[in-house]
């Protein structure tokens, strides 16, 4: 099957624009895996759409194509975002391919995984640190934005919905429909609003049967959604969803209780336990923040919610590549044994 992108691929259900004017880098159409190894554990029947496998190694990639084809159409020369990572490099990745735009980029200081830091980089985008969380940094990127000719390309941008609707899409093309549940890591809870969106857009085309009950989960430390209060200084391992007042916190509540699902939170314990599952027992490696899905359903089943529910369908997004944090595999592995350079020191220590 040809691919040209997402916006070519579902342009009857994104807003409209000309080709000229689409910046693309072939995102979209990432693998479903199906996981017997979670499935076995859950007595659920679980795929993971991993996100990962886009071009900038993040679910990032499909709101950016249709943010930065946008501010193409519209001519701007200068795009700008807050990111604790995956945003920035995927802003400055469209913004090169582009060809006419320039792009800046707001991190909090010491708060951002070195891998998302390198592509940003490596991109040319201006990188800024500022003291302070990463809703310090949008809260500046807003009002620069709001004065200036720089267009914004977080979240709150519709466009970004837009693209990262399409992730439903593909998931019912790849299943024949919805599944019944949808687990997924919530953390400015632009992506949980728009897998909604567009699981409920591709029903209402006829593409699909039915709707899912949305899972969204939250770390710990950064909960706002969960405590029902914005958290002043959010603290996870899991940096990618490290924010204290999301901007699509609403919607990410409309999403929740129009599907009749929920939005709770899961430990850094949990999280960690979760990611090393995923890369031990199905072979996919992600961020920490992709396992918080996971880690999810593992509490849920612990709790009996699936009680009424076995073997149901499961699908959860995995956000991002775990090359993009890889201190955090790092510092939770063994580290590698060292032995005398021969073959019979090399078959003992693999117990032959």
């Amino acid at each position: 099957m040809k691919w040209d992108g997402l916006i070519h691929q579902y342009r009857d259900f994104l807003p409209d624009i000309k080709d000229e004017h689409i910046v693309t880098l072939n995102e979209g159409h990432t693998p479903l895996i199906k996981s017997e190894d979670l499935s076995q554990r859950l007595g659920l029947t679980v795929y993971l759409k991993y996100e990962g496998l886009n071009p900038t190694g993040s679910f990032k990639d499909r709101g950016m194509t249709m943010a930065i084809s946008k501010a193409k159409e519209k001519g701007s020369q200068i795009v700008m975002c807050a990111s604790t990572g995956n945003t920035s490099a995927s802003a400055a990745a469209y913004s090169a391919k582009s060809g006419s735009m320039r792009c800046a980029v707001i991190i909090p200081d010491g708060n951002i995984a070195l891998g998302k830091l390198a592509q940003a980089m490596i991109h040319k985008a201006k990188v800024i640190a500022i003291k302070g969380n990463f809703d310090d940094a949008l809260n500046i990127v807003r009002e620069i934005t709001e004065n200036y000719p720089v267009e914004l390309v977080n979240s709150i941008n519709p466009f970004r919905i837009e693209g990262q609707k399409t992730g439903a899409f593909e998931v019912c093309d790849m299943l024949g429909d919805a599944p019944q549940f949808h687990a997924i890591p919530v953390g400015n809870a632009g992506n949980i609003t728009a897998y909604w969106k567009g699981y409920k857009e591709y029903k209402a085309a006829g593409k699909s049967q039915q709707l899912p009950q949305m899972l969204g989960f939250q770390a710990a430390g950064a909960a706002p959604i969960v405590l029902g209060k914005p958290v002043e200084k959010p603290e996870t391992l899991a940096t990618a969803i490290r924010i204290g007042n999301p901007a699509s916190w609403k919607m990410a509540e409309a999403a929740r209780d129009e599907s009749g699902g929920l939005i709770d939170m899961v430990t850094d314990d949990e999280i960690i336990e979760a990611y090393k599952i995923l890369a031990s027992g199905t072979g996919v490696f992600v961020e920490p923040a992709s396992a918080a899905s996971v880690a999810g359903l593992f509490k849920l089943q612990k709790q009996g919610f699936f009680e009424q529910h076995k073997g149901a369908n499961v699908v959860c997004t995995l956000t991002g590549h775990g090359l993009k944090d890889p201190n955090n595999a790092i510092n939770n592995v063994e580290k590698p044994t060292v032995i005398d350079g021969d073959i019979k020191s090399v078959l003992k220590e693999i117990g032959l």
